[in-house]
């Protein structure tokens, strides 16, 4: 197998490709890494990089540079399939490591053409890249790196570069979920143990335990791989006892009214139904329903029961399912103590809010779960009627998730068509 490197610095590559398990395949002959300078290409004194059209400074690689050492090095090794890095690529995981390392045993040649300064001229790169990659959303100094991660990556697939195969099916990410913890001598080291369960010579319990540390580790740390990664149902099941319990209160008291007035609005059975399914599809354990009138809360109870017990439970099964987590409260912190006496623990407040709201609390972003699942308390979504949640409900919440927008400055989404999406962000599988 040949894999050319194209650089502005084949020093970069000396030590790293003697080094390890792949300079042991190169010793092997298993593996041919030819490193091509650009210099090469270039007459005496020549430049091989010119400014950039147009305004901004930086350099950009010639196309004619670039063309040559392909050239070269195909005529060389045959046909090859081209990578090219750039922030702009795709992004590296996994997955696409696997891939590559497929196209490299059955095309026998892996190109990566590596720039510095500006990048390349995107007509080279429109020419000739099969594939454009990034390994993070940063920025380096040029491909180098990258193309010494990829290689990595994409060698571990290669049969017998690795020792074992087992070492690389198990991997993290090779998978829905990252790796379990592992440990080694001392048994005791700065004050830590080792866990008596790994220790304990009892294999199906050890394997148990590994799972629950993989999934806890993938659903705090990784939880946007978990869920883009089409888990099984069992394993869905199996990480939602990895998280806290979610619920959700929708608020008819301390909202804000006309001409600045805070107060109570009228629940609609609409909000009801329709949050209530959201509830039970992202598996949030139960909505309260928020209202201190007497006359709104006699009718939410009348459309509970004929769901919960009445003629609506035999009529249709999928709206008893979503209306049985359904439960009024007169005041916010009635659902608190609910929650807290479920539970055991006091829930952290996540509010929502269509206006934008400066000051006092703290603003997460949809990819932040794993820092408010870490605390290990359970969660309440609170939304707000009428005119949204009044600043005196925003300034006891914990955390402030943005509003909810899309390619346009309107935002004024139904409560219920809210709820909806920001579930969708929070706990939606892709």
């Amino acid at each position: 197998m040949n894999i050319s490197v194209l650089t502005l610095f084949p020093d970069l590559y000396k030590t790293f490709i003697t080094t390890s398990l792949i300079g042991r395949a190169c010793e092997r002959g298993q593996l041919n890494i030819a490193v091509q300078d650009f210099f090469s290409f270039c007459a005496p004194k020549e430049r091989l990089d010119s400014p950039s059209y147009g305004p901004g400074a930086g350099m950009v690689l010639k196309p004619l540079i670039v063309e040559q050492a392909i050239q070269a090095q195909e005529k060389q090794h045959g046909a090859a399939y081209k990578i090219f890095f750039s922030p702009h690529g795709k992004k590296l995981d996994q997955q696409l490591a696997a891939e590559l390392a497929k196209i490299l045993q059955e095309k026998d040649h892996l190109m990566f053409v590596c720039a510095r300064y500006e990048g390349m001229d995107a007509r080279v790169e429109e020419e000739y890249a099969d594939e454009i990659i990034s390994i993070g959303d940063y920025v380096l100094m040029g491909g180098d790196l990258p193309a010494m991660v990829l290689l990595e990556s994409v060698l571990r697939y290669v049969p017998g570069i690795v020792g074992k195969d087992e070492s690389v099916r198990c991997d993290s990410f090779s998978g829905p979920l990252v790796d379990y913890p592992e440990y080694t001598d001392p048994l005791e080291w700065h004050g830590e143990k080792v866990p008596d369960i790994v220790r304990s010579g009892n294999h199906a319990a050890i394997a148990q335990w590994r799972r629950e540390q993989s999934i806890k580790r993938t659903m705090l740390d990784h939880f946007d791989w978990f869920r883009a990664h089409n888990p099984d149902k069992k394993l869905v099941q199996e990480a939602k006892k990895a998280i806290p319990d979610h619920y959700v209160a929708l608020m008819h008291d301390e909202v804000n009214l006309k001409e600045g007035r805070v107060g109570t609005s009228s629940v609609t059975t609409f909000d009801i139904h329709d949050i209530a399914r959201s509830v039970l599809t992202y598996g949030l354990k139960k909505y309260f329903v928020v209202t201190p009138l007497e006359d709104q809360t006699i009718i939410v109870q009348t459309l509970l029961d004929f769901w919960h017990d009445g003629p609506g439970k035999e009529y249709n099964r999928h709206r008893h399912d979503s209306i049985e987590r359904v439960e009024l409260a007169k005041k916010l912190d009635e659902v608190v103590s609910a929650i807290e006496k479920e539970t055991g623990k006091k829930p952290l407040l996540i509010a929502t809010s269509a206006r934008e709201v400066t000051g006092g609390v703290k603003e997460i972003s949809y990819c932040d779960q794993g820092m408010v699942w870490a605390q290990d308390r359970p969660v309440l979504f609170i939304f707000g009627t009428a005119g949204g949640l009044s600043e005196s409900v925003l300034a006891r919440c914990d955390y402030l998730l943005p509003p909810v927008y899309g390619l346009s400055e309107f935002n004024h989404l139904s409560v219920r068509s809210a709820a909806a999406v920001i579930f969708d962000r929070w706990l939606g599988m892709q």
